[in-house]
C-alpha cells in the first residue's frame, strides 16, 4: 500500500476529487495550508506527490476527524533500527477512546518518515496523550534505550503538523 499528499488550494484538491471518484482521497485543512491524501494499491494521480509506503498500519482512513502527522527525518543507517522498533510497537494506541487509525509511512523521495494517526477529535488525541498507553508506548523515550538517544539516527529534529478532515459533501 502506498500513500501519496500533495498541497494545494482547497479548491484545487477538492477538483483531484472530482475528476478521480474510483480513488481513496482524503482532504484535510491545517492552519495554514490544505492537503490531499491518496491511498492506494497503484500510482498515484499527482504529479509531484511525496510518495510514502506503508509500512505498519491498523484502521480505516475517513475523510472525517483529527489527524496528527509526526514527521520524523532519519538517517539511511537508522532506518532498519527505526522500522524494526514500530514493527515490534504494542499496539496499544488502536484501543484508545477516540482511535480512528495509524499509518507508518516509509519515505519514497526524502528522509522523512510520517507516523499519521487519526482520531475522532482533538481531545480523543489529547487524551492519549496523557494516557498511561501513551506513558507505555513512550516510556524509554530520554533513556539510554530510547531512540531519541542515538543522535545519528535523526539528522534533524521531527515536527508535528496537525489537520481536520473535510468531509464530503
Amino acid at each position: 500500500m502506498n500513500i501519496f499528499m500533495t498541497s494545494g488550494t482547497p479548491d484545487f484538491l477538492h477538483k483531484l476529487i472530482d475528476k478521480n471518484p474510483g480513488e481513496t482521497l482524503i482532504q484535510l485543512q491545517g492552519d495554514d495550508t490544505s492537503l490531499l491524501i491518496h491511498e492506494t494499491a497503484g500510482s498515484s494521480i499527482f504529479t509531484q506527490p511525496r510518495s510514502y509506503e506503508v509500512f505498519e498500519q491498523s484502521g480505516m482512513l475517513t475523510n472525517e476527524g483529527y489527524f496528527v502527522f509526526n514527521n520524523i527525518p532519519v538517517s539511511d543507517e537508522g532506518r532498519p533500527v527505526f522500522e524494526d522498533r514500530f514493527k515490534s510497537r504494542a499496539g496499544l494506541i488502536d484501543k484508545e477512546p477516540g482511535f480512528i487509525a495509524i499509518r507508518v509511512l516509509r519515505p519514497l523521495n526524502s528522509d522523512t518518515y510520517v507516523v499519521l494517526t487519526q482520531w475522532d477529535n482533538e481531545k480523543s488525541f489529547q487524551d492519549w496523550q496523557s494516557s498511561q498507553a501513551y506513558n507505555k508506548a513512550h516510556e524509554k523515550r530520554g533513556t539510554s534505550q530510547g531512540l531519541d538517544h542515538q543522535k545519528t539516527m535523526f539528522p534533524r529534529s521531527s515536527f508535528v503538523t496537525k489537520y481536520i478532515g473535510q468531509p464530503e459533501e
